[in-house]
Order: C-alpha cells, then sequence, then structure tokens
C-alpha cells in the first residue's frame, strides 16, 4: 500500500530507489559481549582509538584523491575528535566504572555529545552527532562490527541520526537520495549530502518510522513529500521529473565557468563560505566560487584542550588562499563564545550567549589567543589576497583596537624574520542594528562590509530563528531588515569601499537580483547555490533589476515583498 510522508526538503532533487536504513543500534551487541579485566578493556580502548585515527587518516587520503574535499574535511574533524586526548582519557576513566570497553567509549561519547547539544548555536548543536558517529566507529572496532550493506544499487538512506561517516564513505553514484528523522539543515549528513547534490529530505521525525528497510520509495527534495511504495502511475510520473533534473544538472554545470554577469554588462561576485580549508577547491572548480566571502575559523580552535597555535594556523589560511587562484580570501576570526564552550576560554554559564562574551569581545580579552590568529592571517596574505573579517563589531573603538594589533603583529613578524602581507584588506560583518546604523562611520576606517543576514535578521526582529513558536516572524524580506542592508550598501558606495553578504539571504536568488540593485559587489554562500543564483542574475538587466528594488522598499509587507519577486522573476529560467 503506498504512503504519503511529508518533512522538510533541503536539497532539490528527485529520488527513487530502496531503502537502507542506517544508524548503528549496540545494545543488542553489548548483551553479547564479554568483557575481560580492566587492564584488558583499557588496552582494548586505546588500540581502538589508535586504529580509527589510522582508518580516518586513510580516509580522508582517499576522499582528497577523487576530489571529495568537502567530505575529506568533515572526516578529518572526526580525525582531530578521535585524537583529542581528553575523550580518550574520560573514555578510560569510564572503563574503571563499567568494567566494559564499549560500553565506556559510548559513555564517555555521550557525555561529550551533550556539551554540544545544550549550545545555542544550532550548527554547533548539530556537532553532537559527529561525536557520537566518532564513539560509534571505535566501539565497532572494539566489537568488531562491519559497515552497512548496501550492495550494487542506489539506494536511500533513511535514518533518525545519519552518522556523517556513513554517507562519506559510500560513494555519490550508489546514493539516490537521504532521509533525516530529525530537522536540522546544518548537521554534517545533510552538509556532505549538499555537496554531493543528493536529494534530501529532512524533520520526518516519528513518521519516518513507517518507512521499513527495503522499501521503494520516491523522495521529492524540492517539496519534501515522501511516497513509500508508490504506485506504477506516481513512479512513470516522477521518472519524467527525474529526465527534466538531469538536463537542469547538466544545464547548471555549463554555467560553472561563465560570470554573473546581467544582460547589460553588471557583474556581481559568487564567492563561496566555507568551513574549512579543504572546501575551497571544489567550490572553485564544481560550482564556479570566485574566491572565499567566509572562512569560518572557529573550526580551527574547536575539539582542543588548547587553541591552535599560529603554525597551525597559518598552513590552513594559506592552503585557502593559495586555492583561490589570486582571487580573495576572507578569514573571519574567531567567532566562539559561551554558545560554544572551550576548555581554555573559561567562559562562565551565561543566560544570554548571544548577547554575551564571545567573538571579537573574547578575541580582544585574549589576545595570547588573538596574536597568533591575527599574525597567520598576515603570513598566509604573502600567497594570493587575503582579507580579515571581524564579526560582532558594535564601536569604532573595537576596529581601532585591532588596528593597534595588526601593527603589533607587524612588528613581532619582522623580529621573528617572517614574512608577511602589508595588502590584508581589514573589513567587519555587519550583523547587528547598532553596525548597520553606524556604517556611514565605520566605512571610513575598514576596507569592506560584509553583511552577516543569519544574525542581522535574527537582532533586527528579536526572533530566535531555532525557536519554532517565533521562527515564523524570521523572514529576510522584512521591510526593517531590508532598510538596515539597503543603508550599509549605501554608505559602503558612498565611501568607495566594497560590500557584501555572507548569510543564508546571499544564496536566494531573488534576493540577489534586488541586492546586486541596491549596489552590493560580492555574495557568499554554500557553494552548490552558486549556479542558481547565477543563472537569474544572467537573465535581468541591471534596469529591471533596479525597478524591482525600487518597488520593493516601497512596499510594507514581506509576503507582499516576496509575492511581487516571484511573480516578476518566478517564471524565468528554473525558479
Amino acid at each position: 500500500m503506498s504512503v504519503k510522508l511529508r518533512g522538510k526538503g533541503v536539497i532539490t532533487g528527485i529520488a527513487i530507489a530502496k531503502v537502507l536504513l542506517v544508524g548503528q543500534d549496540f545494545e543488542k551487541y553489548m548483551d553479547l559481549y564479554t568483557p575481560e579485566n580492566v587492564e584488558s578493556e583499557i588496552s582494548k580502548v586505546e588500540k581502538a582509538f589508535a586504529a580509527v585515527a589510522d582508518d580516518l587518516a586513510e580516509n580522508v587520503k582517499t576522499l582528497k584523491s577523487k576530489g571529495m574535499t568537502e567530505q575529506a574535511g568533515i572526516m578529518e574533524a572526526h580525525r582531530t575528535m578521535v585524537q583529542d586526548p581528553m575523550f580518550k582519557n574520560n573514555a578510560i576513566a569510564k572503563v574503571g566504572e563499567v568494567k566494559s570497553a564499549p560500553r565506556a567509549v559510548l559513555l564517555a561519547s555521550e557525555e561529550t555529545a551533550a556539551i554540544f547539544e545544550n549550545m545555542a548555536d544550532e550548527y554547533f548543536r548539530e556537532r553532537a552527532v559527529d561525536i557520537r558517529d566518532v564513539g560509534k566507529r571505535v566501539v565497532s572496532r572494539i566489537l568488531g562490527l562491519k559497515g552497512p550493506d548496501i550492495g550494487n544499487d542506489p539506494i536511500i538512506l533513511c535514518g533518525h541520526e545519519i552518522e556523517p561517516s556513513v554517507i562519506a564513505n559510500i560513494p555519490t553514484e550508489q546514493i539516490a537520495g537521504v532521509i533525516l528523522g530529525q530537522g536540522s539543515t546544518t548537521c554534517h549528513a545533510v552538509i556532505i549530502a549538499k555537496a554531493r547534490a543528493i536529494p534530501t529530505v529532512v524533520g520526518l521525525e516519528k513518521s519516518i518510522d513507517e518507512i521499513k528497510n527495503g522499501d521503494e520509495v520516491i523522495v521529492n527534495g524540492e517539496t519534501g513529500e515522501i511516497f513509500v511504495n508508490p504506485t506504477e502511475e506516481l513512479m512513470e510520473s516522477f521518472e519524467k521529473l527525474i529526465d527534466e533534473q538531469n538536463k537542469l544538472k547538466q544545464h547548471y554545470a555549463e554555467l560553472t565557468s561563465l560570470p554573473a554577469e546581467t544582460t547589460d554588462g553588471h557583474r556581481v561576485m559568487l564567492v563561496a563560505n566555507i568551513s574549512t580549508h579543504l572546501d575551497v577547491e571544489a567550490a572553485v572548480t564544481d560550482f564556479g566560487a570566485e574566491g572565499v566571502g567566509l572562512f569560518r575559523s572557529e573550526f580551527l580552535f574547536m575539539g582542543k584542550d588548547e587553541p591552535p597555535d599560529e603554525e597551525t594556523q597559518f598552513e590552513a589560511y594559506r592552503d585557502a588562499v593559495e586555492k583561490c587562484n589570486g582571487k580573495l580570501c576572507v578569514i573571519r576570526t574567531m567567532d566562539i563564545g559561551g554558545d560554544k564552550p572551550l576548555p581554555y576560554l573559561n567562559i562562565p554559564k551565561e543566560e544570554n550567549p548571544f548577547l554575551g562574551w564571545r567573538a571579537l569581545r573574547i578575541c580582544l580579552a585574549r589576545r595570547d589567543i588573538f596574536m597568533p590568529q591575527v599574525k597567520a592571517i598576515l603570513r598566509a596574505g604573502v600567497y594570493g589576497k587575503a582579507a580579515m573579517m571581524l564579526p560582532m563589531v558594535i564601536r569604532l573603538s573595537e576596529i581601532d583596537k585591532v588596528k593597534q594589533i595588526i601593527g603589533e603583529a607587524k612588528t613581532m613578524l619582522k623580529q621573528e624574520d617572517k614574512v608577511f602581507s602589508d595588502n590584508v584588506q581589514l573589513g567587519i560583518m555587519v550583523e547587528t542594528p547598532a553596525a548597520a546604523v553606524m556604517t556611514p562611520i565605520f566605512a571610513k576606517h575598514v576596507d569592506f562590509f560584509s553583511i552577516g543576514t543569519n544574525d542581522l535578521i535574527q537582532y533586527t526582529l528579536a526572533v530566535d530563528r531555532v525557536n519554532s513558536n517565533v521562527s515564523y516572524l524570521y523572514d529576510p524580506f522584512n521591510p526593517g531588515v531590508l532598510a538596515l542592508i539597503k543603508r550599509t550598501i549605501d554608505s559602503a558606495n558612498e565611501h568607495k569601499i566594497w560590500a557584501g553578504m555572507c548569510g543564508e539571504m546571499a544564496s536566494d536568488p531573488y534576493a540577489a537580483v534586488i541586492l546586486m540593485a541596491m549596489g552590493i559587489t560580492e555574495l557568499s554562500m554554500s557553494a552548490p547555490s552558486i549556479p542558481r543564483v547565477k543563472e537569474l542574475i544572467r537573465s535581468v538587466s541591471m534596469a529591471e533589476a533596479k525597478e524591482a528594488m525600487n518597488k520593493v522598499m516601497s512596499m510594507e509587507h514581506a509576503a507582499d515583498i516576496k509575492e511581487y519577486l516571484q511573480g516578476k522573476f518566478g517564471k524565468r529560467n528554473n525558479l
């Protein structure tokens, strides 16, 4: 009998295949496991951690050789986790309590995962899945378990949570689609699926239990619809959609080397948001990114007992800058706060970490952490075009202090006989109403603005975007938000500096046209979003875009704005 379910489509595309349920349940294996003495169990833990680290190193090497750089970066992060002495030592300590190596590892990983799950930031909450994934790898090694048998035919992976390593280790051509019970769009399973353009639906919650192993399923990543054991008629109609989908992929591939240029010759730079230096190559080669608009450097600081030193950071930044091939690489300085507790920061528990001690506020207070990062960025600038971007700026004095630190860093580098660049641009993220209002002043003191809409919208509208009770109010097309964005871009243009955007709004093709008309220079987004945005930009003239922008800025309701833009541009190309 055919069943229709609905979740949230997060990666567009149609997939038809049989389901493989994934997500290892170890309880049945635990009952069969016979522990030895404590010394032997500790030895098993140590050997398993070392073996998994070696496996992951080989895994990273294989993924890199296949050009799968984003997946390699995620597996590299897992390798860092499994090499974390705090994680391993906690597992060893747990052996003394539970007398069982596999149970000790699961308890230690669950403890660490719980820390991440209590963070306010959605992205970092989702790292709990990665911690559990690493723990399960270690446990599987102790128990001698193997991964799922995927066979030879394409399959649709399905589970409440899917470990990133499961997706990363299955060839792309064998994964037709992904179905997740949990609702996050920022978990690594979704990030890997997005890098591979695999149709994905999330947020089914308990209804996912209606899907059984081996069921024939249709996944619609656009609408979030899932058809379990569909009728022949339904299958035929979706097979036709798959043919159209394949033609669209080919069309987007042909856009990779073309510029984001309007019909009358106006160009906008489309660049990528990245989480590690390993993401750059795929963004540039596969999706046509013209550089990096946001390198989230905080990933270098996570999962460690102490902050990364200057050399570690320099190597990562240099690699990213070099892979940009002469195009700009914008490196955001550490953006971490009370919602992402790190052992070496000693941040006290805060009632509202998003309004607390975080980002640049920590950097200015902890020069021992900030100075190595500044020096590393200046050194990386020698290998191409680099920029330093400051998060959470609300006062001019903060910019002045950073400039002073940059001057001190240059003096130190000269004394250490290290080569550095004098041409590293300095910019700020505009992500609070205060910063947006102050842009006419800030523009005199920096080289660029990058509008961080994720936080700007949240702070402007007083809406927690991960709170389901008020998330409907979170809207980039709210006239108040648009007014602050336009003020920021106008301030940049008036003072002859460039303005970009690195929030999710930049990946919306309709928004991109309006932003271009406002005078934005650069739009930074998840790399797979680039072709879709580029296509619409290449279909309009600047005159059309400005006409639409003027109309939008005179409208009073976000719903009317979206309806107008869809009516005006929605029938173009593939929107």
